[in-house]
C-alpha cells in the first residue's frame, strides 16, 4: 500500500469527510501534518465573517493526522508567512512516505516542502486558482513566469474543474501531469435521505411568512465585496413579483449595508450565520441559490455543490470558478455574466411564470452533484500515488 503524507493548514469542513473516507478506503495510508498549529485550539477569528467561527461537524476524527509546531510570528491562514514549520519536512521524512500531496503552496512551509522533496519523491498538488481574474499587462508576464517556476516543483496536480486545469497548463503543466479529482462536499450528508431536512425546512418557511407558491432566492455565505450580495438587491429592483423572496444567509463587512438597502422591501429576509450541522435545512428553504460573485479570487463557489445536493437549481456568475463545470445549461440553472442584472432576471421570470420547470432543474441538481464526489477524488489521489517520472 502506498504512504502518501498530505500537508494542509487546519481541519477544514470541507476536507475532513474526504480524509476520514480516503482512510477507510484502504486504497492507500495516509497521514495529514496541519501547519497551521495553533487551529487545534478550535475556534478561529474569520475576519471576513467578522467573528469566530467553529465548525459543529467532527473535524478530526477517522483518520491520521499531526499538528507540526508553526513558529509564525503572526499564525494563520492569510499570507505567506503564516505558517513557518522547520520540522516539517524533517517530521515528513520520518514517516517515510511514498509521495506528498500539498494542498497550496502560498505558504512558507509547504513551498518548502515542495521544494525538498522535489525529485525525491512524487509531489502531488491540491489547488483551485484559475484565470479567470487575470488582467493582461506586464505584471502578468511577471506572475506567470513566477508561477511556473513554482509548479516546476509540481509532478502531479489534481485539478478541480475545467477552469483550473486551464490555469496548470498556461503554468507549465502537461496533459500527464494532470488528474481531474472534482470539488466536493459531503454529498450524502446535504441529501438528506431521511427527508428529516425538508420537514424542517418547510416549519421555517412558515415562520418566516413564505408561502409555498413564493420562488425563493438564496444567497448563503460571506457577505463581502467580491461575492456581490448587493446583485440580489438590484435583481429585486427589476422583478416587482410578490411571489420572489430573497433570503439572506450569513455575516461580514456588507452585513449593515444590506440590512438598510433591504429595509424597504418586505420580500427580503436576513437570516445570521449558520453553522454546518444545519446547512442542509438552510438550502432547503430555497428553490434557487444564487452566487453573483465578481471576484476577485471566487475560484469554485462550493456552497453551490452544497445547494444542489440539497435539491437547488443555481444561478451562478461566469465569475465562479466551478460554473463551468456545476451549471448544464438548461438543465439546472443558469451562468450569468457578472453584473448582468437583466439576463439573471429573464431567467428568474421565465421561472415565475412557469415556463421553465423547477421541479426538473432541482432533481437534475441532484443527478449533476453525483459525479461531484470524494470517491472521485480518492480515484485521483490512488492513481497519483502511482505517478512515475516515466510518464511525465
Amino acid at each position: 500500500m502506498k504512504k502518501i503524507a498530505i500537508v494542509s493548514t487546519h481541519p477544514i469542513q470541507y476536507n475532513a469527510p474526504l480524509f476520514r473516507l480516503l482512510h477507510e478506503s484502504g486504497v492507500v495510508k495516509s497521514r495529514v501534518f496541519y501547519t497551521w498549529e495553533q487551529s487545534a485550539r478550535g475556534a478561529k477569528y474569520d475576519p471576513d465573517f467578522g467573528r469566530e467561527i467553529e465548525w459543529n461537524i467532527p473535524l478530526l476524527e477517522g483518520y491520521d493526522y499531526t499538528f507540526v509546531k508553526n513558529i509564525a510570528a503572526e499564525p494563520g491562514s492569510h499570507h505567506f508567512k503564516g505558517m513557518i514549520n522547520p520540522s516539517l519536512n524533517e517530521e515528513i521524512e520520518a514517516w517515510s512516505p511514498d509521495a506528498v500531496l500539498v494542498f497550496g503552496w502560498s505558504y512558507d512551509s509547504h513551498l518548502r516542502c515542495m521544494r525538498h522533496f522535489h525529485g525525491k519523491i512524487p509531489v502531488l498538488f491540491r489547488g483551485d486558482s484559475t484565470l479567470l481574474d487575470e488582467q493582461a499587462g506586464f505584471k502578468r508576464i511577471l506572475r506567470r513566469l513566477f508561477l511556473r517556476w513554482i509548479y516546476s516543483h509540481v509532478d502531479v496536480a489534481l485539478y478541480v474543474g475545467r477552469n483550473n486545469k486551464e490555469y496548470f497548463r498556461k503554468h507549465g503543466l502537461r496533459e500527464a501531469q494532470l488528474i481531474p479529482a472534482p470539488h466536493a462536499i459531503d454529498n450524502t450528508r446535504f441529501a438528506g435521505p431521511d427527508g428529516g431536512y425538508t420537514g424542517q425546512a418547510k416549519s421555517w418557511r412558515m415562520s418566516l411568512g413564505i408561502a409555498e407558491t413564493d420562488l425563493v432566492l438564496l444567497f448563503a455565505g460571506k457577505l463581502e465585496g467580491k461575492k456581490d450580495p448587493l446583485f440580489l438587491v438590484r435583481l429585486a429592483n427589476e422583478i416587482t413579483d410578490a411571489r420572489l423572496k430573497l433570503i439572506f444567509v450569513g455575516n461580514g463587512s456588507m452585513e449593515d449595508t444590506i440590512r438598510q438597502t433591504t429595509a424597504t422591501d418586505s420580500r427580503f429576509r436576513l437570516l445570521e450565520f449558520q453553522n454546518q450541522q444545519l446547512m442542509p435545512v438552510v438550502y432547503r428553504l430555497a428553490d434557487i441559490f444564487i452566487l453573483p460573485s465578481r471576484g476577485p479570487g471566487e475560484t469554485w463557489g462550493l456552497g453551490a455543490n452544497e445547494a444542489m445536493a440539497s435539491g437547488c437549481a443555481v444561478m451562478l456568475s461566469d465569475k465562479v470558478g466551478g460554473a463551468v463545470d456545476l451549471v448544464r445549461a438548461g438543465q439546472n440553472g443558469l451562468v450569468f455574466p457578472c453584473g448582468d442584472v437583466e439576463e439573471a432576471a429573464r431567467f428568474i421570470r421565465r421561472l415565475l411564470d412557469g415556463t421553465e420547470d423547477l421541479a426538473k432543474m432541482k432533481a437534475a441538481s441532484q443527478r449533476i452533484i453525483q459525479d461531484f464526489s470524494y470517491e472521485k477524488i480518492i480515484s485521483a489521489i490512488q492513481k497519483a500515488a502511482s505517478w512515475t517520472r516515466k510518464k511525465k
